[in-house]
């Protein structure tokens, strides 16, 4: 336990072997739940994965949920993250679920079956009974035997599943033959050993095409894990770079060698291998398969680079920063990996359905052959209808509908650069009424540029002005921060760095320069819209007009210590290129768009009228905005919910985020953000909003699609074979069929493209 806690001391993920259907699922879910160690436990069929959170300071050990999962029936191992899955037993062509075995089914079904073919064309021929048993007696125990052993465990283990309900419908018709075959040994016409053996071999099939598309369905997360390089480039620490000379003293490490500021060399065409700064050489790289961004984007010296994503032309020299389980790539694995081994809330309602589906069948199919023994007065026909109920009620498509969808659906979505963290969102996107957005890096490019400084005193000059407030920033990565160092290094002013600093969150920075005329006082650098106790709003105000009418944002130098302003300090920030088309792609699905920024209102009213916003919330404080979110949330007509999505970038972002039903975090912003948001838009492109919700609506139309015909199926289903209209080797083909189709209509989700990719 304690080589786990390294990685996560609460959380693990387990590999669960031999689950078939929504029984298997409830039945490990249950037991997992009961042990005392354990808060919370999500088991899935799709990705035949189970999520455990432990109790803080438990005793449980992962060796011992392991071993009740071993007691419960079925397999488990630790699951090792990110592991690439291409390769495993279910593909292999003799494997559990390999094309080898479904081939031999039917090779030694061929000669059982065909003569019922032959007979409207008037050839009555059949096998001899010999025969029939040599033939059907290896598809049965051989190719059955996995059937039997589960349904044995889950017998024991008090449950049922859908290899007990298989077990169980073969034997009856193999037996039912046998026992013809004794007391009437000439009576070919009536054995059932066609009807056993093709079961088995449809059941095989459909488990065979499951893995198939499984696989499928997981075919983003693999591609993510094909983007790691096995090795990287680093150069010796001796060795000189310089421009136009390529560095050739290098060593070929493994990837897990590599550590933060190593300096790697990148060749044209290679995969670059770690997050890191470009320290020589310009080049194009491709990011496509990790951000959605389709034309390969230009890089240079200090410019961040992706592990993973592929650089073009040029050699390039990177400082690493983050490697392994730190990088991007690794990150986005880990939430696509989440999203897909989560439950959406109506999951919940299948397992409830699915934990008694079982028993139920069984009692339906013997109250079948009780009621056909009495009506009908023949016993082989009670029992082919009973068998013909448990085959065709066998719940593979109820377990695989939603978890199929929501796989399809969250890999296709990170392909284009949107990562589905919370399953939850599915359910929720197609009720969006409102999209609230934060201006500054959402709707504005976020590097905003000094425009303005209008100082308060004639006891400093701009400069000693601008070297005082610029030495407040030094250190930070806030997009002003970087304006003003930017004009600073610009003008040839250096920043006076301060003896001692504090960010203010939601309010700016407060700190004592070190020299100049403000040396030991306590300055501030704050927004307009936190001053509303400063006995000087007036006044400043007043003076900041000029720079409201031109839409600029305005901070305000203050000098704390004697509670006056020092100067007024203006920046202004571009408009992204495709915001205006994001606001118009809302508004197509009817959805009310809303800003919330802190600026001033002059500068957000211009933003949002040239972008077409509805309505426009000014000068928020950060604390305010998630009040704002609440707001809206209960803005519909006689205090009718509407609910609402949030898209930010910042720190100050997240309450808001973490408050609104679905929120949004653009990637280009900080960490916090993206923890906060259920959905991470990998590119800085508002019209991944409308994508995204588009997306969503998509996989959740899909779940309610494959819920609604595996729910019909086996409504329908189970009275025709208790009728008599379904015989046992229809019902075996129906069942393969069903599951088959419930994952092929999850996987027409992978035909998605971005309105605007």
């Amino acid at each position: 336990m304690a080589a786990i806690k390294e990685i996560n001391s609460e959380l693990f993920t387990l590999d669960i072997g031999g689950m078939t259907c929504a029984s298997c699922v409830a039945r490990v879910e249950k037991a997992l739940e009961r042990i005392p160690g354990v808060e919370a436990a999500s088991v899935n069929l799709a990705t035949e994965q189970a999520k455990v959170r432990l109790k803080g300071n438990s005793e449980t050990t992962i060796d011992g949920v392991i071993a009740l999962v071993h007691k419960t029936g079925y397999s488990a191992k630790l699951s090792i993250p990110h592991k690439n899955t291409q390769t495993n037993q279910a593909h292999t062509f003799w494997g559990t679920d390999g094309l080898g075995r479904v081939l031999l089914g039917f090779a030694l079904c061929a000669p059982l079956f065909l003569p019922m073919l032959l007979m409207p064309f008037g050839i009555h021929w059949a096998l001899s009974p010999k025969w029939q048993v040599l033939l059907a007696s290896p598809v049965q125990f051989f190719l059955g035997w996995r059937f039997y052993k589960a349904g044995f465990k889950a017998l024991m283990a008090g449950a049922g599943n859908m290899d007990l309900l298989v077990a169980l419908g073969t034997s009856a018709a193999y037996g039912l033959s046998v026992y013809q075959l004794i007391t009437s040994p000439y009576a070919a016409h009536e054995l059932y050993f066609e009807g056993s053996a093709v079961i088995i071999s449809m059941v095989l099939l459909g488990k065979w095409l499951e893995a198939r598309t499984k696989q499928q369905t997981s075919e983003a997360i693999r591609a993510l894990q094909k983007l790691w390089p096995e090795h990287a480039k680093i150069l010796n620490p001796n060795t000189a770079i310089k421009e136009g000379v390529p560095p050739n003293q290098y060593r070929d490490l493994p990837l897990e060698q590599v550590f933060p500021k190593d300096r790697v060399l990148v060749l044209p065409g290679e995969r670059i291998p770690v997050d890191g700064l470009i320290l020589l050489g310009t080049s194009h790289v491709d990011e496509s398969l990790l951000t959605g961004e389709s034309a390969p984007v230009k890089k240079s010296l200090d410019s961040k680079v992706i592990g993973g994503s592929l650089n073009g032309e040029g050699v390039l020299v990177i400082e690493a920063q983050a490697v392994g389980i730190e990088s991007v790539l690794s990150q986005i694995i880990s939430l696509v990996e989440d999203a897909q081994t989560q439950k959406a809330p109506i999951q919940k309602l299948v397992d409830q359905v699915s934990a008694i589906f079982v028993p139920s069948v069984v009692v339906i199919a013997i109250i079948t052959g009780l009621a056909n023994w009495f009506y009908l007065d023949s016993v082989s026909i009670a029992i082919l209808r009973a068998v013909s109920v448990m085959v065709i009620a066998c719940p593979c498509a109820l377990g695989l509908a939603t978890p199929a969808a929501i796989m399809a659906g969250t890999g296709i979505a990170a392909r284009f650069g949107i990562l589905i963290k919370d399953p939850q969102v599915l359910e929720l996107a197609h009720r969006l009424k409102i999209v609230a957005f934060d201006k500054t890096g959402t709707l504005t490019l976020g590097k905003p540029r000094l425009l303005n400084l209008i100082s308060f005193t004639s006891s400093a000059n701009e400069d000693v002005i601008l070297a005082s407030a610029a030495g407040l920033q030094l250190g930070s990565e806030h997009p002003l921060a970087k304006a003003l160092l930017d004009a600073a290094k610009q003008k040839g002013v250096s920043p006076i760095p301060p003896s001692e600093s504090k960010a203010l969150p939601g309010i700016g920075i407060s700190g004592k320069p070190s020299a100049g005329p403000w040396v030991g006082e306590n300055l501030c650098l704050q927004s307009i819209a936190s001053l509303s106790s400063n006995p000087n709003q007036a006044e400043i105000i007043q003076k900041a007009q000029v720079c409201f009418d031109a839409g600029q944002t305005v901070s305000v130098l203050m000098n704390e210590s004697t509670s006056s302003p020092i100067a007024i300090i203006a920046f202004g920030d571009e408009l992204k290129s495709n915001a205006k088309v994001a606001i118009a792609s809302l508004h197509r699905l009817h959805i009310r768009t809303v800003m919330l920024s802190g600026d001033n209102t002059a500068a957000a009213n211009q933003v949002g009228q040239i972008i077409g916003i509805d309505e426009v919330f000014a000068q928020i404080m950060p604390n305010n905005k998630a009040d704002m979110i609440r707001k809206l949330q209960s803005s519909g007509r006689d205090g009718e919910r509407q609910w609402v999505a949030m898209v930010g970038d910042g720190v100050n972002d997240a309450p808001a985020l973490a408050t609104a039903d679905v929120g949004m975090a653009m990637s280009t912003g900080t960490d916090v953000a993206m923890q906060a948001a259920s959905i991470t838009l990998m590119r800085g492109d508002p019209t991944l909003v409308a994508d995204a919700i588009d997306i969503s609506k998509r996989t959740w139309r899909k779940i309610q699609q494959n819920l609604f015909w595996a729910f019909i199926f086996n409504s329908t289903g189970i009275p025709l074979a208790a009728l008599g209209y379904l015989s046992p080797m229809l019902a075996g083909s129906a069942m393969a069929l069903s599951s088959f189709c419930v994952l092929s209509n999850a996987l027409l989700l992978k035909r998605w493209r971005p309105a605007h990719g």
